[in-house]
């Protein structure tokens, strides 16, 4: 049942419409709630090379390590300036919540050719025409991006008309908000839409608005504005726009003015998220007891050198320099071991004396590494003076100790990882819902199940199940698995919070990180 909320006059300050400071990427603005007089701290943390979201985003996969839980996607419909972006940034504002993407139809405008070039110079070319859109792109990219993929988004320049070179990645949104003029034209469309809702302008404020915007923004004349206006736009707007009110839940009249409409539309959100939580880690802690350790694994041989250097690192008398000095030289080891696994092919070389060798070379694209902050960053020079010019990145997830369940962060990946082997570093993994987590990741940003390898210095046997049983074709590799995991999380015998033994820091309470040996 459609609902529709207010009526009166609007005051001329809601003429403008703000346009998205940045319409594809996850919103980075300070957080404030519009339908409360407190105000919030924003759910990050910046600094000079990094934005870390300090309310992350949870688990979307169940135990199996499958995506469970998909976007909630939000479809704003509405006449051009009739000021869906200002309900969009409305309705991020009081959600309050991190990984919302914004993602606006006017990315996803056809290439046009040379003639149609001309015809929009113009102002010949009908802008506000269905086909002036490239549906199967924008279908394909939402449903997508609604099943927790990264996808990517082409950035249309107004002023040339034309698609720009570079495309912006997106990923990891909970709730996605789409707005476009033709948002509820297309059936396949539609049935991405969990919620639909049309705001209603007056057509004059609408008018006035694109004045405003195409003169400051898109640089045109107001001539060919009202010429466009009437050929195309009006024409539009009641031939394909006004009639898709029909398919809307909710209609709001006076856009981002009208408060009423806001906080039923956010209330809905909210409920809707809270249904969709799912508890990873105590599902984890109850599984694979008593199982065999799977054919996935890895465990570099116990030689008397490899135990004696856990023998230092797990002694909790064991001085800070002393521990890093082992602990690199343990992780150089494990990523000599984890190499071998990597595909080889033949390959003959020639040598200075004229003669011909049989050797080896990596069989495929290259090497990656990706390391879970922050212990898993120690295992980076390890990797670095192995792999020469590897290509890193850095996943950020940490405890939400209200709920106990793991929550991504921060996340930075090196482009066009698709075809590449990745090596996922993390100093310990106890239950596995941080590498599960990670795994899930890499998954997402369509790197190949086979080509990930997990490797930690330490793993509990729990934490090897978790993830041999979520991803079987993953490869596993350690340098020692411990049997138990205490009502903590902790592993027992274990080696303690390897970050803060490494970094020499005492964790605050209210500070944990991936598997450091406290967490997961």
């Amino acid at each position: 049942m459609r609902s529709i909320f207010g009526s009166g006059d609007d005051s001329l300050d809601s003429l403008s419409e703000h346009v998205p400071r940045c319409p594809l990427t996850p919103s980075l603005s300070p957080q404030k709630r519009t339908t409360s007089q407190s105000k919030t701290e924003p759910p990050l943390l910046r600094t000079n090379k990094r934005t870390i979201y300090t309310a992350g985003r949870p688990p979307w996969y169940n135990v199996t390590g499958t995506t469970f839980k998909e976007a909630f996607v939000i479809g704003l419909c509405g006449g051009s300036a009739s000021g869906k972006t200002t309900v969009a940034n409305k309705i991020i504002e009081a959600l309050d919540v991190p990984w919302v993407v914004l993602l606006s139809m006017d990315s996803f405008y056809k290439v046009l050719s040379k003639e149609e070039q001309e015809l929009a110079a113009k102002n010949e070319y009908n802008f506000d025409h269905p086909d002036a859109f490239d549906f199967e792109l924008l279908v394909n990219v939402l449903r997508k991006l609604k099943k927790g993929k990264s996808i990517k988004v082409p950035v249309y320049n107004f002023t040339s008309h034309s698609r720009r070179k570079e495309w912006k990645t997106v990923y990891g949104a909970n709730v996605v908000i789409f707005e476009g003029i033709l948002a509820f034209a297309n059936k396949e469309l539609l049935k991405l839409l969990d919620m639909k809702v049309f705001v209603d302008t007056d057509s004059d404020i609408r008018l006035i608005r694109r004045l405003k915007r195409d003169i400051s923004q898109r640089g045109r004349d107001i001539s060919g504005i009202i010429k466009q206006y009437n050929k195309f736009v009006k024409p539009a707007f009641e031939q394909y726009i006004e009639p898709t009110v029909q398919a809307a839940d909710i209609v709001v009249p006076r856009g981002g003015e009208n408060f009423v409409a806001l906080d039923l539309i956010v209330q809905h959100v909210h409920s809707q998220l809270e249904k969709r939580e799912i508890t990873v880690r105590s599902a984890l802690a109850s599984a694979h007891q008593g199982q065999p350790l799977p054919k996935t694994l890895s465990v570099m041989e116990s030689t008397p050198q490899v135990r004696g250097m856990h023998t230092i690192i797990r002694n909790k008398e064991t001085n800070r320099d002393e521990f890093i000095f082992y602990s690199k030289r343990l992780m150089r080891l494990l990523i000599e071991h984890a190499l071998s696994f990597l595909p080889l092919k033949p390959v003959s070389v020639e040598t200075p004396q004229g003669g011909v060798y049989d050797g080896k070379r990596l069989s495929g694209k290259r090497i990656t590494g990706v390391s879970i902050l922050r212990a898993g960053e120690t295992m980076e020079q390890a990797l670095m003076a192995v792999c020469k010019d590897i290509r890193l990145g850095k996943i950020l997830i940490q405890t939400n100790h209200d709920t106990g369940e793991p929550e991504l962060h921060y996340l930075r990946l090196p482009k066009d990882i698709t075809e590449d082997y990745v090596i996922l570093m993390d100093s310990t993994v106890s239950t596995g819902a941080a590498a599960l987590m990670a795994v899930r990741v890499l998954l997402d940003h369509d790197v190949a199940e086979d080509k990930i390898f997990l490797l930690s210095l330490l793993m509990a046997e729990m934490g090897v199940h978790s993830v041999a049983y979520a991803f079987p074709k993953v490869r596993i590799i350690t340098t020692a698995v411990d049997k138990e995991v205490n009502d903590q999380f902790h592993i027992i015998p274990g080696i303690g919070n390897f970050g803060d033994r490494y970094f020499g820091t005492d964790a605050p309470s209210d500070w944990c990180e991936s598997d450091e040996g406290m967490d997961y």
